[in-house]
């Protein structure tokens, strides 16, 4: 659904690749780019569909996943405010290579594919931008392949819920501030959903998370960390 709201954060973030526009430029963005809402377990974008824009979080939470063997998902990054994505697949003209689903009651904002290609064009800064992204992104690709490959379940999920607590924060009681269900951590470390609730538990009994529903806290960092071997990286 079309949102009522104009988008101002993205452009004007220090954060975003639209931090590197000109004045002139981010006036031009403004007045090009839509504003959408999205509910819960929407989507923005299926895997295999083309995308004629980028899109760039306002508001809220998405999980950026690709689908394998029985249709299952295995989640390989998260999108929040400030993030963009499909530009990947707008840039190399290919279809999306992801699917993008909210996690929560979000807001995303469209720019179209000739803006983003104009600002390329006329704006080395904003290229380099784009370009530094993409190889941050690929070399988060390359870390993903690496752990599921030499890493096992328990160590891939200490290092998920220190991902977690680094990317998204706390809430005001102490947990990780994101929503996940335990099938969306196990399709991020690529195991069956039995053994993270198992593991979890046994986390928890050692005294290093605190459980509440679905919420996870971590309270020692120290040894989680020690489990995960991100020393080895």
């Amino acid at each position: 659904m079309k949102s009522t709201n104009i988008c101002k954060i993205c452009s004007l973030s220090s954060k975003t690749i639209f931090s590197s526009l000109t004045n002139d430029e981010l006036e031009i963005l403004e007045s090009k780019l839509d504003c959408y809402e999205y509910k819960k377990g929407e989507i923005i974008y299926n895997e295999g569909s083309r995308i004629t824009g980028f899109y760039c979080v306002k508001k809220g939470v998405f999980k950026i996943y690709k689908t394998g063997i029985d249709s299952k998902p295995q989640i390989v990054a998260f999108a929040q405010k400030g993030d963009i994505t499909g530009y990947r697949s707008v840039l190399s003209n290919e279809p999306a290579c992801t699917t993008v689903e909210s996690l929560e009651d979000s807001e995303v904002c469209y720019i179209p594919s000739n803006l983003i290609f104009e600002f390329i064009k006329r704006n080395s800064d904003f290229a380099l931008s784009l370009i530094q992204l993409t190889c941050r992104e690929l070399n988060a690709a390359n870390d993903l392949i690496k752990d599921i490959a030499q890493k096992t379940v328990r160590e891939r999920l200490a290092e998920t819920l220190l991902m977690l607590d680094q990317t998204f924060g706390k809430d005001d009681e102490g947990f990780i501030n994101v929503n996940l269900t335990r099938e969306d951590i196990s399709s991020i470390i690529g195991t069956a959903t039995e053994s993270v609730i198992r593991i979890l538990s046994e986390f928890k009994t050692d005294g290093l998370i605190i459980l509440k529903g679905k919420k996870i806290g971590i309270i020692n960092n120290s040894k989680l960390e020690f489990i995960s071997n991100s020393f080895l990286k």
